[in-house]
């Protein structure tokens, strides 16, 4: 890997992480493209902020998940991205991608891995009444949020702490656990 390797992000919704991670001063990579499945997503107004070029795929218009993937490793190459980040993408990656990045592919979730897999994980937490979540980093393989855990940190709930509560505070770990991790795994290749 070069010396500053390139970073494409992935998200599908508001950009808080991949905020976080534009923010953050001291990143061993480059950050110069995001991916993005949903034409009307905020972190596209987040991207444009930072001059950070945007692609905006959305699978409806293609043929198969194949053909989606495809646009995107062209996009990717284009920008000759090293390292996919994904920061709130709510599709899996499949089998094109994950070949094309096997070991490159890092994602960011808000519950302590094995635990909370998919959508809702805070909402899962909250409902189950557990006093400790977090959050994990991992890479990405064909499962989901089934890859080799990277970085862990819990967060407690208190009693009286509500769903939003715990949704701050996981953000708060989240935008600075990501960065710093990104930047480790970066420095050790």
């Amino acid at each position: 890997m070069s010396t500053r390797p390139n970073i494409a992000i992935f998200a599908s919704g508001n950009g808080s992480n991949m905020q976080a991670i534009m923010d953050y001063e001291h990143l061993a990579g480059e950050v110069v493209l995001l991916v993005c499945d949903q034409p009307d997503a905020y972190v596209l107004e987040r991207a444009k902020e930072h001059n950070l070029p945007s692609f905006v795929c959305s699978p409806k218009h293609k043929a198969n998940k194949q053909a989606y993937e495809q646009s995107i490793i062209q996009a990717l190459q284009k920008y000759e991205v090293d390292v996919i980040v994904l920061a709130g993408y709510m599709r899996l990656i499949g089998p094109d991608l994950l070949h094309a990045y096997e070991g490159n592919i890092i994602n960011i979730h808000p519950s302590l891995l094995p635990s909370f897999k998919g959508l809702q994980a805070i909402e899962q937490a909250v409902e189950a009444g557990v006093k400790v979540t977090g959050v994990t980093i991992h890479y990405v393989d064909e499962g989901m949020d089934t890859g080799p855990i990277i970085a862990q940190e819990a967060v407690e709930i208190e009693v009286d702490d509500t769903l939003q509560d715990v949704e701050e505070k996981i953000h708060a770990v989240e935008h600075r656990l990501y960065p710093l991790t990104i930047n480790k795994i970066i420095q050790e290749q």
